[in-house]
């Protein structure tokens, strides 16, 4: 397994795995999110690898209190290998050296930017 920060040429594989996991949205283009997460932060967008291939992925962000997680995505054929929680660490090491701290704080959100149609079908 290995862990590396997201690049430019994974975003086909990683849209591939987010609509085989079932977190993509009709209303939420997954490459407006790409593209919004390279802007912020774009270390703390993770994949895993194993023999090349991209089985994984999390987005993680900071925002000064909390770290936040989402796009948390491993490949069916790749569950149950400890991927996840690797990559949870992976988040949590970095964060940690960004000031994150486990919070009990319940957080609710809303939609800021909405996303235009666009080509993509998930």
């Amino acid at each position: 397994m290995r862990i590396r920060p997201f690049r430019k040429d994974d975003e086909d594989a990683v849209i591939t795995l987010w609509n085989e996991c079932g977190l993509t949205r009709a209303w939420n283009d997954p490459r407006n999110d790409i593209a919004r997460k390279l802007t912020v932060q774009p270390e703390l967008f993770l994949v895993a690898e194993e023999g090349g291939q991209l089985v994984a992925t999390l987005m993680a962000g900071y925002e000064g209190h909390r770290g936040w997680v989402n796009y948390l995505a491993v490949s069916p054929p790749h569950r149950r290998r400890g991927y996840a929680r690797v990559l949870m660490q992976q988040a949590e090491t970095r964060l940690v050296a960004l000031g994150y701290l486990r919070d009990e704080a319940v957080s609710l959100g809303k939609r800021l930017i909405p996303d235009q149609p666009s080509e993509h079908k998930p």
